[in-house]
């Protein structure tokens, strides 16, 4: 553990802006978050707001009840639109650089750009940073040489909680005696304490393919493992953002698990602009030489019995399994990753 942070996510905590947050109170081998600052949900454990299970994390109405908590760091826990600081949240991380707090964020506008922020001396970590040129890799053709299997997990949009899911798999083939090791791609990757990877959308294109590929080739030489699982990013035919050939692609991902939003219709923030049916993106993943492996849902909109209703539908459509990874586990995905090794 680096320290111990309270996150923010000033009125934004019930909403998926606060997917950082989200993925800090699930879990990280990086910090321990001792509080959750959102006004709209204060009194309440951030786990049980979360997802019903109890995690003795208070979410609380100011920072300065959460100062009492003792944190060391300050965690920028929303992703606002467009990756600006807001200056509502640019008041509160100035109040926790005067309080001493280091300051980690996530955005792609600096916090240690604010003056005021800069002035009070304390350490500043802005995790989308983009890195200079000369500390980037280009694809070389190393990837060949990785012994271990690559799995991608993909989604049919942005914001489906294809981390959740990546972490979910790797601690299930953990406690399934399987080695695995998952590669970020995002901000909150790092911040719950990836050890091999990079952020995709603040480093330069050129490059992509080649950190993707560093990664994967570190990862392997270092650790061993049994399998590397690939966070993804975005879709594939997001029209605001798509990505996701890269993994397949550059990294060799040769299985693909593919995560869905039944009761979204539209992409993420594009009204009018519909999510493609989840067989053509089965499809089109094949055609890029990956085989989808199992589907992995998000109830979004749904209520339960209605989430359960789409996953049995969709298994009977699909002929593939599908797995409600935050509800019940991502044990049900260890069948299909044994037999994705073996062969």
């Amino acid at each position: 553990m680096e320290g111990t942070a309270v996150v923010l996510a000033p009125n934004a905590y019930r909403t998926d802006s606060a997917k950082t947050a989200h993925g800090l109170v699930r879990g990280s081998e990086r910090y321990r978050v001792v509080a959750v600052v959102d006004p709209e949900s204060a009194g309440e454990d951030a786990g049980q707001a979360l997802d019903g299970r109890h995690r003795d994390i208070p979410i609380v109405a100011t920072l300065t009840e959460a100062l009492a908590r003792g944190p060391d760091t300050c965690i920028v826990g929303v992703a606002t639109k467009g990756g600006r600081l807001p200056p509502e949240l640019r008041v509160v991380l100035l109040e926790a650089a005067r309080a001493g707090l280091t300051i980690v964020s996530g955005l792609h506008e600096l916090a240690s750009d604010d003056r005021h922020i800069a002035a009070t001396g304390v350490r500043v970590l802005d995790v989308r940073r983009p890195r200079p040129a000369a500390e980037l890799h280009f694809w070389n053709g190393d990837i060949a040489q990785v012994r271990a299997p690559r799995l991608a997990v993909l989604g049919t949009d942005c914001a489906l909680g294809k981390r959740t899911t990546a972490r979910l798999l790797v601690h299930a083939c953990a406690q399934a005696g399987l080695k695995a090791e998952m590669i970020y791609t995002g901000q909150t990757g790092w911040m719950q304490g990836g050890r091999f990877g990079f952020v995709f959308d603040s480093t330069m294109n050129d490059f992509v393919s080649g950190e993707i590929e560093h990664a994967v080739v570190a990862c392997d030489k270092a650790l061993s493992p049994d399998l590397i699982v690939l966070e993804g990013q975005s879709a594939l035919r997001n029209p605001s953002g798509p990505c996701g050939s890269e993994l397949i692609i550059s990294a060799q991902a040769k299985g693909v698990i593919l995560q869905h939003a039944p009761g979204r219709k539209d992409f993420k923030g594009l009204p009018g602009w519909p999510i493609p049916p989840i067989e053509e993106e089965i499809q089109l993943i094949g055609l890029y030489g990956a085989k989808v492996l199992a589907i992995t849902l998000n109830g979004e909109k749904l209520s339960k019995d209605a989430l359960i209703d789409e996953q049995k539908k969709l298994e009977k459509q699909l002929k593939l399994p599908v797995v409600r990874p935050v509800e019940e586990g991502a044990d049900a995905l260890l069948p299909v990753v044994r037999q994705y090794l073996k062969n």
